[in-house]
């Protein structure tokens, strides 16, 4: 039996009910952005045009266009997952390209999140493969998990980029979760970051573009 099958669909998800994992409010996250390039946001954009062959969790219908009533946002308590994950397909850390920035944000709400960290991907004929193995694939169940769970606002899943530590993906409904302002952000390129993406490189072994 395949450990990534196709997803089983909306029904059988509700009849499994969910894992959750909940994020305190004043749960510090982080992530990259960029404000250039084809699809420029700001740093508490949700994301309504995909889904984009580069992301797993994005749960907008085909054909990929703009979606205005869904989106999506990837985060993580930590900052290098952000990193590992968004330079995964070239693999080098480029500072200036596309403009990237990095926002800390603190949670103003309890976040109430699918955990695939637990059982349940098992249950529902799946595997932790969830996190890792194809993103067409993962994109059919988070479209579901998203219909199956209106209660929840996203998805806590491994990165497979950075030895499964902790990543999540939030739904349109995590918006309000989001802070008036961040905590820090500041573009990758700012010198008082270079020590980080250095160590960050390394870890990884990734290359730095600066």
């Amino acid at each position: 039996m395949a450990k990534l099958p196709r997803s089983p669909g909306v029904r059988r998800m509700r009849e499994e009910g969910a894992e959750e994992a909940v994020l305190p409010d004043g749960a510090l996250l982080f992530r990259l952005y960029f404000r250039g390039g084809d699809h420029p946001g700001a740093w508490n954009t949700f994301r309504s045009f995909g889904p984009l062959a580069s992301a797993r969790f994005d749960h907008h219908p085909t054909p990929r266009g703009d979606h205005p009533h869904l989106g999506i946002l990837y985060a993580a308590p930590e900052v290098k997952p952000c990193v590992a994950e968004v330079f995964q397909n070239t693999r080098n850390i480029n500072l200036r390209r596309r403009d990237p920035w990095l926002v800390g944000f603190e949670l103003v709400r309890e976040v109430r999140l699918l955990d695939l960290f637990g059982n349940w991907p098992t249950r529902m004929g799946a595997s932790t493969q969830i996190g890792s193995g194809r993103r067409d694939v993962v994109r059919g169940w988070s479209a579901d998990m998203h219909e199956a769970y209106p209660g929840l606002d996203g998805v806590l899943y491994g990165s497979s980029m950075n030895a499964s530590r902790e990543a999540l993906a939030l739904y349109e409904r995590g918006m309000s979760a989001l802070p008036a302002r961040p905590v820090l952000h500041e573009p990758l390129a700012h010198p008082g970051l270079r020590a980080d993406f250095e160590r960050f490189k390394d870890d990884l072994g990734f290359g730095l573009i600066p």
